[in-house]
């Protein structure tokens, strides 16, 4: 099976590509030569230079393949319009090129965070690129994955809170009786494979995915995980709504002097404040043969062993 891949120099794109090419996929894989120096060609990937806004390049990603997996997206931005390229522009250029090379399958990891798009900016526009995605369901079997926080080797977005968690320190960052799902990345990659193997009876699925603690975390169990590392007692350190909406209403007037791209913004901070960010499996493990492995308690000893 020959797939190509977008978003493969990320995180999740990343270790997604080296398991794939564990399991025997041969892979094409879009690159932009203005931000990535040029990857290594391997036996079972082949790199090709190009972007969202260049057909030629993606028709040549997509010609004579068995299916594309959408890889691609950006989680930082200040207004709606700097997440748009990426995570719906993009998402419908593929789907057009698909379509018209008859490409048969096409497989868009989203977020969790599509399920309340009136939370954020970067909520809507996955929201946005998972529609724009299924109005080309007639032509094309679509499969919607929404993971939710994802983290591992590599990742450098919750390592610092993750760093602060294994050294005892638990800042409780949300409401106090929310729950939270969790994946490791390697879940998510083997989930990906086990999609591409089955048979797709649907023309259009979306599937939640979780770590196989069915109910979510509480910041109470991450504490009771971090102090079974540590062996001590952990701290908890509360982060009042208030004071977290400040920072990020000065990091969002700030990015836009300085022209940069802002990860707490106050939409960011909406989402964080969510009491619910629980998914679940069931869809996904009655649909293939996938089970995750690695839990919170688990993923924390593979990242700090």
């Amino acid at each position: 099976m020959t797939l190509a891949v977008t978003g493969a120099t990320g995180f999740i794109g990343s270790v997604l590509l080296k398991h794939l090419a564990s399991q025997g996929f041969q892979l094409r894989a879009l690159y932009r030569p203005s931000s990535t120096p040029s990857p290594d060609q391997t036996d079972s990937v082949q790199w090709l230079a190009g972007d969202f806004g260049d057909t030629d390049s993606l028709r040549t990603l997509v010609a004579g393949v068995d299916a594309i997996i959408y890889c691609a997206g950006t989680v930082r931005g200040s207004a709606l319009e700097h997440f748009n390229e990426a995570n719906v522009a993009g998402v419908t250029r593929l789907a057009e090129v698909a379509t018209e090379l008859k490409v048969p399958r096409f497989l868009l990891i989203s977020s969790l965070a599509a399920r309340e798009p009136s939370l954020s900016d970067y909520a809507m526009s996955k929201k946005m690129g998972e529609d724009a995605l299924l109005k080309y369901q007639d032509n094309l079997s679509c499969d919607i994955l929404r993971p939710p926080a994802v983290y591992g080797p590599g990742d450098r977005e919750m390592r610092p809170l993750l760093q602060l968690v294994n050294r005892g320190l638990v800042p409780v960052i949300g409401a106090k009786e929310g729950r939270f799902s969790l994946l490791y990345v390697d879940d998510l990659a083997d989930a990906v494979s086990c999609l591409l193997r089955s048979e797709s009876a649907h023309k259009s699925r979306c599937f939640e995915l979780h770590d196989g603690h069915p109910d979510g975390y509480t910041w109470q169990q991450i504490a009771a995980i971090a102090g079974h590392l540590n062996g001590k007692t952990p701290y908890r350190l509360t982060i009042p709504r208030s004071l977290l909406q400040m920072i990020a209403l000065c990091n969002l007037c700030l990015s836009r002097l300085l022209g940069y791209s802002p990860m707490l913004t106050p939409g960011k901070v909406r989402e964080i404040f969510h009491p619910n960010w629980v998914c679940d499996n069931t869809t996904i493990t009655r649909e293939v043969v996938w089970q995750p492995r690695v839990q919170f308690n688990d993923g924390m000893q593979h990242l700090f062993p």
